[in-house]
């Protein structure tokens, strides 16, 4: 086991939290978008999960300071000694939160600070979907204050290097299936598509109105997803497709846009009109529209292994679960005991 490393922060400047009131009176302004570039990492998004999927939940956001640089991981307490990140099936990438230009070596002394305080506080935690890379440095120093960290693949993450390339660009790299396919489509095709950059609910109706038709699942949260949609509509980084038919929606597609980085975050078509592909007709639109006004550096089509978003793609990336286990509690040292006993047992066996 590697040595601890040492810590810097006084111990009055690492605590936990108990209400994201507390944490933007810690932040100062820090979790704005003016401050945090990532889509996750901002209060008004921690704060839209607390409301609208878990309200009733306590929270247990851990800080630690060292000189103007800070660190936060915000915690949901789910009780019996187990926490969670404050992230849910909309979050596509979780992450503990600095303010920003914290160094390396910063970053790793806070988070150890973080991993020291939360002894306290849980014997068991779970975070995701985490990038590989805030894996690793979790993983470090939570390991380093006596925990047991155990790391799974939870999802795959396709993303479109775009950087430099308008839609013409990008179009003549994809698979000729791919583009052969939407030439066919397009001749005599019945669907009208548009492409909004400002929220309105009429134009949201229309998306409810596919989704709630469509293949999909039932939506987990549809407050929260139409007001998540509305805030980045006024922040103007809102790119909504409506694919129509007749006038009547039959395909939608919600993007975000900002900081160089395109985010397709959800889309849906009718399963009725499937034949005529008014889902990848619609992509053709939104993929034109964001890479010729736009022009992002990346575009990442969210979590998950279907087998289409290859053909739109350029790599495959993995995000992350998270266990550890707090070996300096009974509850803690069970569980994992019992964690390393069956992952050995699987090994033995095959």
């Amino acid at each position: 086991m590697s040595a601890p490393l040492p810590l810097t922060a006084p111990r009055d400047a690492v605590r936990v939290l108990d209400s994201l009131d507390a944490l933007a009176r810690d932040a100062a302004k820090g979790f704005d978008r003016a401050t945090q570039p990532g889509f996750y990492d901002r209060h008004d998004w921690l704060a839209l999960t607390r409301d609208h999927i878990y309200p009733g939940d306590p929270l247990a956001i851990a800080t630690a300071r060292e000189a103007d640089a800070a660190a936060w991981l915000p915690l949901r307490d789910c009780g019996g000694g187990h926490g969670r990140g404050l992230a849910s099936w909309y979050t596509l990438a979780f992450a503990p939160l600095f303010t920003p230009g914290v160094a390396p070596d910063t970053r790793a002394r806070l988070l150890a600070e973080l991993a020291r305080v939360l002894r306290s506080r849980f014997d068991t935690l779970s975070l995701w979907p985490l990038e590989a890379d805030v894996a690793e440095e979790l993983q470090t120093a939570f390991r380093a204050q006596g925990w047991l960290p155990r790391l799974q693949v939870e999802a795959a993450n396709w993303v479109a290097d775009t950087a430099g390339l308008d839609f013409d660009g990008y179009w003549a790299n994809r698979p000729s299936r791919l583009r052969n396919t939407v030439r066919r489509r397009t001749r005599n095709s019945p669907f009208t598509t548009e492409v909004l950059d400002r929220f309105s609910d009429a134009a949201w109706d229309a998306y409810e109105a596919v989704y709630t038709q469509s293949w999909k699942p039932e939506e987990g949260a549809p407050a929260f997803l139409r007001a998540a949609a509305a805030r980045e509509g006024a922040a103007g980084t809102l790119r909504l497709g409506i694919a129509r038919r007749d006038g009547a929606p039959v395909a939608a597609q919600f993007w975000t846009v900002e900081n160089g980085h395109a985010t397709i975050h959800k889309l849906a078509y009718l399963e009725s009109e499937r034949e005529h592909s008014p889902g990848t007709l619609l992509s053709v639109a939104m993929f034109r529209h964001v890479l010729d006004r736009d022009r992002p550096a990346v575009i990442d089509y969210g979590n998950g292994d279907e087998p289409y978003k290859a053909e739109w793609m350029d790599r495959r990336r993995e995000r992350f679960r998270l266990r550890l286990f707090n070996l300096r509690s009974v509850g803690g040292l069970s569980q994992g005991a019992a964690r390393a006993a069956r992952a050995a047992l699987r090994r033995i066996t095959g």
